[in-house]
């Protein structure tokens, strides 16, 4: 088991007793005048994000008082693994009722350290809990520490072909199936517009697929975006704006985690997994503003803007999966800044050519503590991508409903028989919060998960 979370077999371990402000008086009156006295002499009420150890008399602790709230959900531990002293705690029935498996989760989430470059900054608190817990808990973290890992490390170490290896580690793992399209063999294959994006790099852009599961199950096809650096292209960024772009394929992570859950869970489909890995470089070669490129799925587009580029990739992976008539296509990716101005860093925007599927996302989404948004695909706003030369532009001159318009963009590939879901995901904190540290960040994958148990039970 993973050092975050240890089994209950017998293991000493410090008594967590959960308090929140509402109940404190009469929690602490239960636990006796002297620990009352000594909560009034430090200070403490039961206030969210505190804690308070009350002594045994032997120079250790007989147990932890800790404030949260009883609506926390996952996060209503998380701050404590890397607060706490380190050692091992347990939940103690004489706090707040909180669900086990939610503080589990939370606690695996709170302990995560990004320790490429450096080492930990310390060694982080255990919690004990139940076998089954603990069994279910594991994949959803790790799941969790994947996405956080990939969107963290820079480029340099996580280029296209770095990604690619990600994939075919998965695959190896699960007995998967894996073939790759690599340069100028994306032009030989018909994938024309993963190629114009990716030419300018001194890293090839290409296509890996991962395919597992039987013929006859239900086919679902995962698709994230793999921009694994974004300059912009010639409609250069700027320094501000470039600078956290190393987290551009975050798409990818999120598809390339899900995958991993479907697979470790063995979900009975036919999971394809296609993941379009690029870089946006300024080179000699570089796609140019006013270039027409004809799709795989022939239509034809002409380039507004080279900084609109995660749906050009997208769009001959969407005609791809489309060719195959799957159950159901998801597609992620860190698509438009215009979906952070209208919903903010914590949700992401969920798009969906079928009503009861974005219902089923979104609920699923609330129960797991893991929000999603929808919005609508507003048709009325597709003649913001007409141009005059081609099919449909990438983008347009109006910077109204940019999130919406880039996902009718991703739609115009996705025939209209075919259920599809389209994820504008940020996958970053640009702060610390509980559980939640800052850097990369795995967002709506549990929702995810959950939808598909539900989808495929």
């Amino acid at each position: 088991m993973d050092s975050w979370l240890t089994v209950t077999d017998g293991q000493v371990a410090t008594p967590l007793i959960v308090v929140d402000r509402e109940r404190f008086a009469a929690t602490v009156d239960a636990l006796g005048a002297p620990v009352r006295r000594w909560c009034e002499s430090n200070g403490f009420a039961g206030d969210s994000g505190r804690w308070l150890a009350l002594p045994d008399g032997e120079g250790g602790n007989a147990a932890i008082l800790v404030g949260s709230r009883s609506d926390a959900g996952p996060y209503a531990l998380a701050w404590l693994p890397l607060t706490l002293p380190a050692g091992n705690y347990r939940l103690d029935s004489r706090g707040l009722a909180l669900d086990a498996a939610d503080c589990a989760l939370g606690w695996a989430l709170g302990a995560y350290q990004f320790t490429r470059y450096r080492k930990p900054a310390r060694a982080a608190a255990r919690l004990l809990v139940d076998t089954p817990i603990a069994q279910a808990t594991k994949p959803l973290a790790q799941a969790a520490y994947l996405v956080r890992d990939l969107v963290n490390t820079p480029t340099e170490d996580l280029g296209p072909e770095q990604l690619a290896t990600c994939v075919r580690e998965l695959a190896a793992a699960h007995s998967a199936q894996v073939c790759e399209w690599v340069g100028d063999e994306l032009l030989a294959a018909n994938f024309p517009t993963i190629h114009a994006v990716g030419r300018a790099s001194h890293r090839a852009p290409r296509l890996v697929q991962l395919t597992h599961g039987p013929a006859g199950a239900p086919h679902l096809i995962l698709i994230g975006k793999g921009v694994c650096f974004d300059s912009g292209g010639l409609d250069i960024k700027t320094a501000d704006g470039m600078r956290w772009m190393k987290k551009d394929m975050g798409g990818a992570a999120h598809a390339i985690a899900l995958a991993q859950l479907v697979l470790t869970l063995r979900l009975p489909v036919r999971l394809t997994l296609l993941v379009p890995a690029v870089e946006n470089s300024i080179a000699g070669n570089a796609l140019r503003p006013g270039e027409v490129v004809v799709t795989r799925s022939g239509l034809s587009v002409e380039i507004d803007n080279t900084d609109a580029e995660g749906r050009l990739i997208l769009c001959d992976a969407l005609a791809y999966a489309a060719e195959h008539k799957p159950d159901l296509i998801l597609d992620f990716a860190t698509l438009t800044g215009a979906a952070r101005v209208a919903l903010g860093p914590d949700l992401p925007a969920l798009f969906a050519n079928r009503d009861d599927i974005a219902e089923q996302l979104v609920a699923a989404s609330f129960a797991a503590h893991d929000p999603l948004w929808r919005l609508p695909l507003w048709r009325p706003y597709l003649p913001m991508l007409e141009s005059h030369v081609a099919d449909l532009a990438n983008a347009g001159a109006s910077r109204h409903a940019g999130a919406i318009t880039a996902a009718l963009y991703l739609e115009r590939f996705v025939p209209e028989a075919q259920p599809w879901a389209h994820l504008d995901v940020y996958a970053w904190n640009d702060a610390a919060k509980p559980g939640r540290p800052r850097g990369g960040e795995a967002q709506g994958l549990r929702a995810y998960l959950r939808f598909l148990e539900q989808r495929y039970a």
